[in-house]
């Protein structure tokens, strides 16, 4: 005889959950299916507990392979509560698994705009740019639709929300060393790099510093030996103000290239905006012991002296 299971929408949501981490898919879909009428039938409903019990059906269609239901389920969740990371993950998985590439990158993408230490993301990322450039060529940026745009009370209401531990955290190393080192290159890869990292170098002779950090960033996920593209993307986090990311991205190119002297001038440029004035000049010291003539290193060197006397 089947299991009777309560009416009240938190107890089928709970025996929906149950099912769910019991491998019953199919049983836990139908069990959100019915707190979700459940929900509905009590007038105008709670969109958060809404939204999740969409969320939550989702995840059983994904796991049966139903992603067309997945989707829809998901774009429900995210009417009623948008930039919502679960649905958006699911959502990403089931369009790439349809080969939407396309659509997924989007998802993927809004997921990094709300918590960049979403390493799922950044790896669906890095799988659907090699695919679309596969199978779209070098311009396929241009055949995207547009990333929607995540506000900041999106971002600040999921960083402080209580399901907090229950998102995906990130490693305490690069991202590119998380991606790229841990697979195996695939033919054409450096190439790919190359490419991008020149896309990057033509925005920033056109200012757009922004959208260089993004073709350097990708171009890192395709190979991250080249010391140049770190200093060239250090160069675009001086441009944006953000020092600290100048500074991780030089100290990654010195590690590939111990005489790669625009890593040692722009990370000195960066302590010095941070005001740590040693280890500034120090970088400067160095880069003069390798280039002893060079003019703007002997000019940064009596600026940053002086803050130190």
């Amino acid at each position: 005889m089947a299991p009777k299971f309560p009416e009240s929408v938190q107890a089928l949501r709970a025996a929906g959950n149950e099912s769910f981490r019991n491998g019953q898919y199919a049983e836990a879909s139908a069990l959100y299916g019915r707190a979700l009428r459940a929900l509905q039938a009590r007038g105008p409903s709670d969109p958060e507990e809404e939204s999740v019990l969409y969320s939550n059906r989702a995840a059983c269609h994904l796991k049966d392979g139903n992603c067309r239901d997945c989707i829809k389920d998901c774009t429900s969740a995210l009417a009623l509560v948008p930039f919502g990371i679960k649905p958006l993950l699911r959502r990403a998985s089931a369009y790439e698994a349809l080969e939407k590439y396309h659509l997924a990158y989007v998802d993927y993408k809004t997921v990094m705009q709300i918590d960049d230490n979403v390493t799922s993301a950044l790896e669906g990322i890095n799988r659907m740019t090699r695919a679309l450039m596969d199978s779209l060529g070098p311009e396929w940026r241009q055949k995207l639709p547009s990333i929607p745009l995540v506000p900041l009370s999106a971002q600040k209401r999921w960083n402080s929300s209580p399901f907090q531990k229950h998102k995906e955290t990130a490693k305490n190393i690069s991202k590119e060393t998380t991606t790229t080192k841990s697979r195996v290159p695939f033919a054409g890869d450096a190439e790919r790099a190359r490419v991008l990292k020149e896309e990057g170098n033509e925005l920033v002779k056109k200012g757009n510093h922004k959208k260089a950090v993004e073709k350097y960033s990708e171009s890192l996920l395709f190979s991250n030996r080249e010391s140049a593209t770190y200093s060239n993307r250090a160069l675009c986090y001086l441009a944006l103000k953000q020092y600290k990311e100048a500074v991780k991205d030089c100290t990654e190119a010195l590690k590939l290239d111990g005489r790669n002297v625009k890593a040692f001038y722009r990370r000195a440029q960066a302590y010095k905006a941070l005001k740590d004035y040693k280890s500034s000049f120090a970088d400067i010291s160095s880069l003069l012991q390798i280039e002893p003539r060079n003019g703007p290193a002997q000019k940064l060197r009596q600026e940053v002296k002086q803050n130190l006397n």
